[in-house]
């Protein structure tokens, strides 16, 4: 959400800022009708001033017994036109509301400009990619040949993009939630919140989703919404709420399922579980005080990173540019893991997790303010998202990257314990 004063006062700048988005300018658009929402906001003043004192003097030549009508008769007509001026007022704010609502965040200077994937910059790569002297097996022919990924039983349930995994795998699963909560709780110090899975459209309003992105969603026939990650009940949790400095910064972290319909997407990523319609995932969200969101931002993409480094995955770090940020981010880092079974045994990276700053973006679209210890004036929030990590994509790259020729998966060593000792997933 975008501040009103602002756009007010430097309107050749948001068009410009977001025109590295490719926006059309719309400024004009905006002013123009914020112009005539405060003509009419005075007009009502004007006319409460009017009918205040009006009011009075009917009082006045009623004690006296003298005749009011006139003055009666002028406070009704007046009365009527301030219902009409409400009416135009309510159809305005709705008007500028729904059009700053569905415009996107603008952008840190830093963020690079380019219209997709590839203008994104490459900020750092860890951990070598592994060498095979057999070609590699994507997580698709290896989990089926262990008979632990059924797509086809998923289909029979629930249609495409779904999947069932079974015993090792299924394990694995459960392994990588606990292993992910426990480093993020015990060593990064963030709090776990088990979030509801069902939220209200004012909720996916308040992170961004709504209105702009309603086809991606999941809505049931009860008004209620699936998350499509658990940031959406996270970030929400400060909603309407009155923060003090001290309070901050909030660390949350949550596994949950996460439920997309992916109509932006059709036919992207068909096979495998590389994109699906429910997918598990341990979120980091963050709020914190304005001057320390930029920092925040590296310290969860590191978040993010250190469980990649413990689980031996080689990964790069990409800064997205301005026509692959999310709606909400000012900036984002991507965490690409190298996956060597895609690509016909070639290998690529693909994303696995998103670590974005949204200033305060989202706050405002919360009302989510916090008040500093010298003074009591309040501010707008920073609130920050990143995922630690995407549970399929990081089964994906274990089976991938730790496979041997024979299909059989060697378990990270971090994992053992969750995996009841087991140190090899055998066909």
């Amino acid at each position: 959400m975008h501040d009103i004063n602002f756009i007010r006062n430097n309107p050749k700048k948001f068009d410009l800022e977001l025109g590295r988005r490719s926006n059309k300018p719309i400024s004009n658009k905006i002013l123009d009708l914020d112009k005539q929402l405060r003509s009419f906001k005075t007009q009502l003043q004007d006319l409460q001033q009017i009918r205040n004192k009006s009011s009075k003097e009917i009082g006045i030549l009623m004690k006296k017994g003298l005749d009011a009508s006139q003055l009666q008769n002028e406070v009704k007509i007046n009365k009527n036109k301030s219902s009409e001026l409400d009416q135009k007022i309510s159809e305005l704010s709705r008007e500028i509301d729904n059009i700053l609502k569905n415009l996107p965040n603008i952008l840190d200077k830093d963020v690079p400009f380019g219209l997709s994937e590839k203008n994104n910059s490459l900020i750092k790569s860890n951990g070598k990619i592994p060498k095979f002297n057999f070609l590699p097996k994507d997580h698709v022919e290896l989990g089926e040949k262990l008979n632990q990924i059924d797509f086809k039983t998923a289909a029979k349930l629930s249609g495409a993009r779904f999947v069932i995994t079974s015993e090792d795998i299924a394990l694995l699963e459960r392994a990588l939630i606990s292993f992910m909560l426990d480093i993020n709780i015990k060593e990064f110090g963030h709090k776990e919140i088990s979030p509801p899975y069902l939220v209200n459209y004012e909720v996916l309003e308040g992170t961004g989703q709504l209105p702009k992105f309603h086809e991606d969603l999941f809505k049931t026939e009860s008004e209620k919404w699936l998350i499509p990650t658990a940031e959406v009940p996270l970030t929400n949790i400060i909603r309407n709420e009155i923060l003090n400095e001290n309070d901050l910064p909030m660390n949350f972290v949550a596994y949950s399922p996460c439920f997309r319909a992916e109509a932006g997407a059709a036919g992207k990523d068909t096979r495998g579980m590389i994109r699906q319609h429910q997918f598990s995932k341990v979120e980091m969200v963050s709020v914190v005080n304005p001057d320390k969101s930029d920092d925040e931002l590296l310290r969860i993409t590191n978040c993010a990173e250190t469980i990649l480094q413990k689980l031996s995955l080689p990964y790069r770090v990409m800064l997205l540019c301005s026509g692959d940020t999310g709606f909400s981010s000012k900036k984002t880092f991507d965490i690409e893991v190298w996956l060597p079974g895609q690509n016909q045994g070639k290998g690529e990276y693909r994303e696995i997790s998103s670590c974005s700053n949204c200033g305060d973006f989202q706050s405002r679209r919360m009302n989510a303010r916090y008040r500093t210890q010298s003074s009591k004036e309040l501010s707008y929030l920073h609130t920050l998202n990143g995922s630690c990590l995407a549970i399929g994509r990081t089964i994906i790259a274990i089976l991938e990257n730790h496979q041997n020729s024979d299909g059989s998966v060697n378990i990270p060593e971090p994992l053992q314990p969750y995996m009841h000792g087991k140190k090899i997933i055998l066909n």
